[in-house]
């Protein structure tokens, strides 16, 4: 489906060198995910350029500007049909990493993608504040990534508790979110976190994007992360 040497030169963009293997990896993925999608809401992109430009080369944009350790245990929240993680895990398959989504239909679907792949990929049926609280997942990760539509403020309350301290949180999102940043700081920093660095970009077919990278410098309190009700109606 999706177009070896398109896929390559995407991914040389970010200094990404695909093998053969990972490129057949994502080639099944991508059929997958159209399959799929055929008989659940999975993705609104199904051809093969969207997919490998809107799914694949934004994941991998986050491998340019994350430095991730060897090993690391990585938590995707609020996965959707696995992206970034499940492209994350194609090109470091040394990651240990857990997808989190709170409809069990896509968990299933990332569950046959990664039997497909033969990766060991711990795939949870959550909701994010109800992770966030439980021992088995707080503060356990070393890097927590979203890809969500959610405002920076409530998607760092979702997201922070996930990551030990001296980790990294990273959300993707799209460009000029200068504003929103700042309105998210004070939030940030109660629940543990600092703003880092924020990379702008541009994937190859001119969509802007934004990477803001935060540290864990200290533990998150107790009383968070609060329902979502109280989330989305009262964000820090």
């Amino acid at each position: 489906m999706i177009d070896f040497t398109a896929m390559r030169q995407k991914a040389e963009r970010y200094e990404i060198q695909l093998q053969d293997k990972q490129l057949i990896q994502l080639d099944t993925y991508a059929k997958m995910l159209t399959d799929w999608n055929t008989r659940m809401n999975l993705t609104g992109i199904t051809d093969a350029e969207g997919i490998m430009t809107r799914h694949f080369e934004d994941s991998l944009t986050l491998l340019h500007y994350l430095k991730i350790a060897q090993n690391a245990s990585v938590i995707d929240v609020g996965t959707g049909a696995g992206f970034p993680g499940m492209v994350l895990k194609i090109v470091r398959p040394d990651i240990r990493l857990t997808l989190l989504d709170s409809l069990q239909k896509r968990i299933g679907f990332l569950q046959a993608v990664a039997s497909a792949l033969a990766f060991d990929v711990n795939a949870v049926h959550l909701r994010a504040e109800e992770g966030g609280k439980m021992p088995q997942y707080r503060e356990c990760f070393d890097v927590a990534v979203a890809r969500a539509v959610a405002q920076l403020r409530e998607l760092s309350e979702y997201c922070l508790p996930y990551v030990r301290v001296g980790g990294q949180f990273a959300s993707m999102k799209g460009p000029d979110c200068v504003e929103e940043i700042q309105l998210a700081r004070p939030g940030i920093g109660t629940l543990g976190g600092k703003v880092r660095q924020v990379h702008e970009l541009m994937l190859s077919d001119g969509s802007g994007r934004s990477i803001v990278v935060m540290d864990k410098i200290k533990e998150t309190p107790a009383n968070f992360p609060r329902p979502s009700a109280k989330i989305s109606k009262k964000p820090l």
